[in-house]
């Protein structure tokens, strides 16, 4: 699932960074709050998941976004 994670973010990332689960979405990654919205909104189409808005500002690394996609599909299947 990483490698779908970091295809999603090479979508809103400037110019050849180097991703990886401990980038920081906007002090590595250089993206701003509203790239992060769009992003979040992207996760969601692409993992056919809801990102509930309270969640959004814990959303700090690529880990992070991961391992949300991750449970929540997890949490879908049970």
């Amino acid at each position: 699932m990483f490698d779908r994670t970091v295809g999603i973010l090479e979508e809103f990332v400037d110019g050849d960074i180097e991703i990886t689960k401990d980038s920081a979405l906007v002090d590595d990654l250089g993206l701003s709050s509203l790239d992060v919205i769009r992003m979040v909104a992207a996760f969601e189409d692409e993992f056919d998941i809801d990102v509930p808005d309270r969640i959004i500002p814990s959303l700090r690394t690529v880990g992070d976004i991961d391992t949300l996609a991750v449970f929540t599909k997890l949490s879908l299947l049970h």
